[in-house]
C-alpha cells in the first residue's frame, strides 16, 4: 500500500495536473485545441464534399450508360453494329474510361468490352435490379493490375422481339479520382497540421501579448514594500477588465497606505501613553529611594504610584476591549432597553461632576432600544464625559433620545464647549487621536473614548456622526437601526 501510493504521488508531481497550468500555458493550450477541431472540422467538410460530388459523378455516369443501353436494346434489338460500335468502339476509344457488358439469362456473355473479362469478371459485378429500376449506387473493385473501377449492373427492358441480352453490366475506371482524393486528403492533413503549428505560434504570441499588463502588474507590485506603499500602478492603455483590477489594486493600496500609517501612529501614541506614567512612576521611585524619607513622605509616593497604575490599567482595559470589538466573533447579548432610563443613570453618575465644573445636563425624549445594556451606558458616559471635559462653567449639555424616519432609534449628545475644528473631525474616532487643545486641557486623557463609542456602535449594527463648530459646540449622534430587525 505504502509503495502504491508513493508511486501515485512519484507520478502525480510528473505530470501536473491542468489547472497548475500558467494561465499563458492553458490559454495557448485551449486556442490550439479549438483551432486544431475547426481544421479537422473544416478539412472533414471539404473532404467529404469532394468525395460525394465525385461519387455522385461516377454512379450519374454509369447510370446514364445503363439507360443508353437499354434505349438502344428496346428500338433496335437486331442493330448489331450499332451495339457492338456503343460497346467496343465508343467505350474503348472514349477518353472517359469505362467497360460495357451484355448478357443473357444464362450470364453467357454476349458482347463485352474488350480486355473486359480479364480485368473485371462477371462474379465481381453486384447484382443486377429491375428492368426498370434506375440503379442510384455503385460497388468498388480493384482489379489485378491495381486499378479502381466503380461497377454497377442492371436487368434489360424486354421488346416485343424478345432480344436475348437480359443483362447490363457496365464499370468506370476511376483510379484517377482515387488518386486524387488521396492527394487532396494528404494536403488537407497537411493543412491541418500545419494550421495547428501555425495557431500554436499565433496563440502563444496573442496570449504573451494580452497577459502583459498581468506581467506589469507582478513587476508593479514586486516593488511595493512596506516602506515603498507609495507606489502605483499604472493602467494606460490597458483592457477595460485590467483597467479595473489595476484602479481596484490602486485603491487597496491607498487603503494600506492609509492604515499602515495609522498603524505608525497609533504605535506612536501608544509607546507615548505607556511612557508617561512609566516615567512618572521611576521618576517618583528614584526620588523617594535618594535619601531616608517619613513614613508620610512614603505614603503620598505610594498614593501617587497608585493613581499612576489605574492610569496604566485602564488604558489596557480600553485597548483590549476594542481588539475584541474588532473580532468578527465577537456577539453582544442585547435585550430591549427604555433609552431615557439607562441614560438617566449615566446623568445621575456625572451630577456631581457637573454641578461642580458649572454645567447644566438635560435628557429629552423617550425610546425603546435592543443593545447590551452596560456597552449602552459605556458610549453614552464617553460622550458625556468628554462633554463635560470640553464645556465651560455656565454651558450645558442636552442629551435628547428621538425616532428615525427609518423606524430606527437616535440619541443626540450636544454641547456648547469648545468645539472642533475641521481639519481634526475625519479621526477623532481613530485610537489614541487627540487634538491639541485635548492634550494641553486633559493631559490624562489617553484618546480612546471615542474609539470605543464606534467600536460598541459597530457591535450594534449602527453608527456614530458628529457636528462640530469652533467655539459654537459639538453633537454627536448614536444612530441604532429599528428594534425589529434584531435577532
Amino acid at each position: 500500500m505504502f509503495s502504491k501510493n508513493v508511486q501515485n504521488e512519484g507520478s502525480a508531481s510528473r505530470s501536473p495536473p491542468y489547472h497548475r497550468w500558467s494561465i499563458s500555458r492553458q490559454l495557448t493550450l485551449l486556442y490550439v485545441v479549438t483551432t486544431s477541431v475547426l481544421f479537422v472540422l473544416a478539412a472533414t467538410c471539404l473532404y467529404w464534399s469532394q468525395v460525394k460530388n465525385l461519387k455522385r459523378e461516377d454512379s450519374d455516369f454509369l447510370a446514364n450508360q445503363i439507360q443508353n443501353c437499354r434505349r438502344l436494346l428496346q428500338e433496335r434489338p437486331n442493330d448489331k453494329p450499332l451495339l457492338v460500335n456503343e460497346v467496343q468502339s465508343e467505350a474503348a476509344t472514349s477518353l472517359i474510361k469505362y467497360y460495357i457488358r451484355f448478357m443473357d439469362d444464362g450470364e453467357h456473355i454476349l458482347l463485352e468490352t474488350p480486355g473486359m473479362t480479364k480485368l473485371l469478371p462477371v462474379a465481381s459485378f453486384p447484382a443486377a435490379g429491375g428492368a426498370t429500376e434506375i440503379p442510384q449506387r455503385g460497388t468498388i473493385w480493384k482489379t489485378a493490375t491495381g486499378q479502381v473501377c466503380l461497377l454497377m449492373s442492371a436487368k434489360a427492358q424486354p421488346n416485343q422481339e424478345k432480344t436475348r441480352a437480359s443483362t447490363i453490366q457496365v464499370a468506370l475506371d476511376v483510379s484517377e479520382e482515387e488518386e486524387l482524393i488521396t492527394g487532396y486528403r494528404r494536403k488537407l492533413l497537411a493543412m491541418v497540421v500545419l494550421g495547428s503549428l501555425f495557431s500554436w505560434g499565433v496563440g502563444a504570441f496573442l496570449t504573451r501579448k494580452g497577459l502583459q499588463p498581468l506581467m506589469d502588474i507582478t513587476r508593479a507590485t514586486e516593488n511595493i514594500t512596506a516602506s515603498q506603499l507609495h507606489e502605483r500602478i499604472t493602467s494606460n492603455n490597458w483592457p477595460k477588465e485590467l483597467a479595473a483590477l489595476a484602479k481596484s489594486f490602486d485603491g487597496m493600496l491607498d487603503r494600506l497606505e492609509d492604515s499602515f500609517k495609522r498603524l505608525s501612529q497609533f504605535s506612536a501614541d501608544l509607546a507615548h501613553e505607556l511612557r508617561t506614567p512609566i516615567n512618572n512612576l521611576r521618576g517618583e521611585a528614584g526620588v523617594a529611594l535618594s535619601q531616608p524619607r517619613t513614613p508620610e513622605e512614603y505614603r503620598r509616593t505610594l498614593e501617587s504610584g497608585l493613581e499612576e497604575y489605574a492610569r496604566l490599567s485602564r488604558l489596557i482595559d480600553n485597548l483590549l476591549f476594542l481588539a475584541r470589538a474588532d473580532c468578527a466573533a465577537t456577539n453582544v447579548v442585547r435585550t430591549n432597553l427604555n433609552a431615557r432610563q439607562s441614560i438617566e443613570v449615566v446623568r445621575e453618575f456625572y451630577e456631581a461632576l457637573a454641578e461642580d465644573r458649572g454645567v447644566e445636563v438635560r435628557c429629552e425624549g423617550e425610546g425603546t432600544i435592543n443593545a447590551e445594556p452596560v456597552l449602552f451606558r459605556q458610549a453614552i458616559s464617553n460622550l458625556l464625559s468628554n462633554a463635560l471635559n470640553y464645556t465651560p462653567r455656565t454651558g450645558h449639555v442636552l442629551i435628547r433620545v428621538g425616532q428615525r424616519h427609518d423606524d430606527g432609534l437616535e440619541v443626540l449628545v450636544s454641547d456648547t464647549g469648545c468645539g472642533i475644528s475641521p481639519e481634526h473631525l475625519p479621526r477623532i474616532f481613530d485610537r489614541l487621536y487627540r487634538v491639541d487643545a485635548a492634550h494641553s486641557q486633559h493631559p490624562n486623557g489617553a484618546g480612546l473614548g471615542l474609539a470605543i463609542v464606534k467600536s460598541i456602535m459597530a457591535l450594534h449594527g449602527g453608527s456614530v456622526e458628529v457636528q462640530s463648530e469652533v467655539n459654537e459646540g459639538t453633537s454627536f449622534t448614536l444612530i441604532f437601526p429599528a428594534v425589529s430587525t434584531q435577532s
